[in-house]
């Protein structure tokens, strides 16, 4: 079975709405993904040397009312719900993405990923998603609590989140999401139709 990398940040909207689509390709085309963890702002500089994030916008569709905007559009194509996070709901991209990598570690990647972009993009909770918060989300996925803190604290995550992080850059990553098929990188939720007929059309 064909295993596709699929390099996410947690924070990221086009992540969240990019996820929704993996189970239908999975089924589609008999393949799987691995789930490969990222803080996006720090794999943009690693990659290109800095991030478009990095002073005033340069460009419109990084301006935040846009994105919500280009965000709930897709949301209702995909037909999923979809929450704002911007002004509503604080959170350290980093320390969620050492999160993802504890989960990785204990084999549970995607599930705990995917409970992080529900409590980030479709509830409405308001105020700060802090490591307590993460910690009731690894509870709430069967995670065994006191090892995930362990992981977090002992610096195995993030060293593990160093080497995902150098080895994306490494096969070409620049920008998230990616996906990491044969030997090249598609890149971005709106390229999922380029990532389809790659695999319809795949010697």
């Amino acid at each position: 079975m064909t295993t596709i990398d699929f390099v996410f940040g947690v924070g990221s909207r086009y992540c969240y709405l990019a996820a929704s689509q993996l189970p239908a390709l999975a089924a589609e085309f008999g393949i799987g993904f691995r789930w490969r963890p990222v803080t996006t702002v720090a794999l943009i500089r690693q990659a290109r040397g800095s991030s478009p994030f990095d002073g005033a916008p340069p460009a419109m569709q990084y301006d935040f009312a846009w994105r919500r905007q280009d965000a709930e559009a897709w949301a209702d194509l995909y037909g999923i719900p979809f929450v704002e996070p911007h002004g509503r709901l604080k959170y350290d991209a980093a320390d969620l993405n050492l999160g993802c990598v504890a989960a990785d570690l204990m084999g549970a990647c995607e599930t705990f990923a995917r409970a992080l972009f529900a409590r980030i993009f479709t509830s409405t909770e308001a105020g700060i998603l802090n490591r307590a918060g993460m910690l009731a989300v690894a509870d709430q996925c069967g995670l065994d609590v006191m090892r995930f803190a362990e992981l977090l604290e002992n610096g195995e995550a993030k060293a593990a989140a160093a080497a995902i992080q150098d080895e994306a850059v490494a096969k070409g990553v620049f920008g998230v999401p990616s996906f990491l098929v044969d030997g090249r990188v598609i890149w971005g939720n709106d390229r999922i139709p380029l990532l389809r007929h790659h695999l319809a059309t795949r010697a």
